[in-house]
C-alpha cells in the first residue's frame, strides 16, 4: 500500500515536484488496530505542513476516524482508502475520496457472476467487524434483489486466522459457492482448511487479498480456482498506458518489487492526489486540495477514469473478476 504512492511521488519529485515543491510521504504503522489508527492520524493532522492523507486500511478503522470527527476537525481529505465499506460512503461525508468501487458493488458483481454459472446456493465467510459486515450486507442485498436468500454464513474474529468453526459451518452447509469477506491470512486459512475437509464449493474473495500471499500461505492446490473480485484494471498486462507507466516506475524506483493490485491501486490514488495538488496552485492548503479534488471530472489517467464533484466522492465503480490458475497465477 505504501509502495504504490511512493513510486509516483518519487517520480514527481525527480521531475521537480509540484510547483517546485517536493512531496514528502510520511508512513506510520497502525497495526490494523482501530485505536492506533485514530492516534496515528491525530499525530499526523497536527502537523501544519500536512496537506492530505492517502491509503489507509480498514473499514472499522476509518469509520472510527469519522465517528470521532478526526478528519472533519482537521479539515483534511483522505484519498484512496483501501476499503469498499459502505459506512464510509453512506451517509455522504465530504472528507473521503474513494478510488475503488464499494463492497456492495463487488458483491453485486460476484452474485451476478455466480448466478450466471447456475450457482444460486451461496454462503458467506466474513470478518466480524465493519469490513466483514459490509460485505455480508452486500451479498444479502444482491440476493434479495433477485428474490433469493443466503444459505449460510460464518464469521471469524478480526486479527486472527482461527477459522475452524467457519470451516465446519460451511462444510456442513449445502452450498455451491462461498464468498469470503476476508483478509489474506484468514482467507488462506479458510481455503486450506475447507479443501482439506473435503469442501468442494467454488470459492470467491473480495478484492482486498494479495493472490501471491494466498498461494504462499495456503498452497496452490487449496486456492486453485479461487475467484477474486478486482476494482482497478489488471496490472500484469501492458494494454493500458497507466499500467505500462506503473510497471516502468516500479522497476525504476523499487527494483525487484512485484507487480500487484494493491500497489497499483494506491499508485492510481497518488496520481489523483498529485493532480489535485497541481490544481491547488503554488500555495496549497488542505481546503484548496479538497476543492481541487472536487474539480476532477472524467480524469483519464491513461485508460482508467475517475470523476469527483462537491456531491460525489466515489471516483470509479469498476469491478472485474479474476481467477487463480493451477500454477498460482492470477488470470483475468
Amino acid at each position: 500500500m505504501a509502495l504504490g504512492p511512493k513510486i509516483w511521488f518519487d517520480e514527481v519529485n525527480a521531475r521537480g515536484g509540484v510547483h517546485g515543491a517536493k512531496i514528502r510521504h510520511v508512513v506510520l504503522d497502525d497495526g490494523y488496530k482501530v485505536l492506533d489508527t485514530v492516534q496515528r492520524t491525530r499525530e499526523l493532522v497536527q502537523r501544519p505542513d500536512l496537506l492530505a492523507l492517502i491509503g489507509f486500511a480498514g473499514t472499522a478503522n476509518i469509520a472510527e476516524l469519522l465517528n470521532q470527527n478526526v478528519l472533519q476537525q482537521a479539515g483534511v481529505a483522505l484519498i484512496a482508502p483501501y476499503t469498499g465499506g459502505e459506512p464510509l460512503r453512506q451517509p455522504f461525508n465530504p472528507w473521503i475520496f474513494h478510488i475503488r468501487a464499494s463492497y456492495a458493488d463487488e458483491t453485486e458483481h460476484m452474485v451476478e457472476h455466480l448466478l450466471t454459472l447456475g450457482m444460486d446456493r451461496i454462503g458467506v465467510v466474513y470478518q466480524n467487524d465493519g469490513f466483514g459486515e459490509s460485505g455480508l450486507a452486500g451479498v444479502k442485498a444482491a440476493l434479495a434483489k433477485r428474490k433469493l436468500s443466503l444459505v449460510s454464513s460464518a464469521s471469524y474474529e478480526r486479527n486472527t486466522d482461527q477459522v475452524d468453526q467457519a470451516v465446519r459451518t460451511m462444510r456442513s452447509a449445502d452450498v455451491r459457492a462461498i464468498i469470503m469477506v476476508a483478509v489474506n491470512k484468514p482467507a488462506a486459512s479458510f481455503a486450506k482448511g475447507y479443501r482439506a475437509a473435503g469442501g468442494g464449493a467454488q470459492l470467491f474473495n473480495i478484492s482486498v487479498v494479495n493472490p501471491a500471499e494466498l498461494v504462499q500461505l495456503a498452497g496452490q492446490q487449496a486456492v486453485h480456482g479461487l475467484g477474486i473480485s478486482q476494482v482497478v484494471p489488471y496490472p500484469y498486462s501492458q494494454q493500458l498506458p497507466v499500467v505500462r507507466e506503473y510497471q516502468t516506475l516500479l522497476r525504476k524506483h523499487s527494483p525487484g518489487a512485484e507487480i500487484n493490485y494493491t500497489s497499483f491501486e494506491e499508485f492510481l490514488g497518488a496520481k489523483v492526489l498529485v493532480e489535485a495538488l497541481q490544481r491547488a496552485g503554488p500555495a496549497p492548503t488542505r481546503a484548496k486540495v479538497i476543492q481541487a479534488l472536487e474539480s476532477l471530472q472524467n480524469l483519464d489517467l491513461g485508460g482508467v477514469t475517475f470523476s469527483y464533484s462537491p456531491t460525489q466522492r466515489v471516483g470509479s465503480r469498476l469491478v472485474e473478476v479474476t481467477v487463480l490458475s493451477r500454477d498460482g497465477k492470477l488470470l483475468k
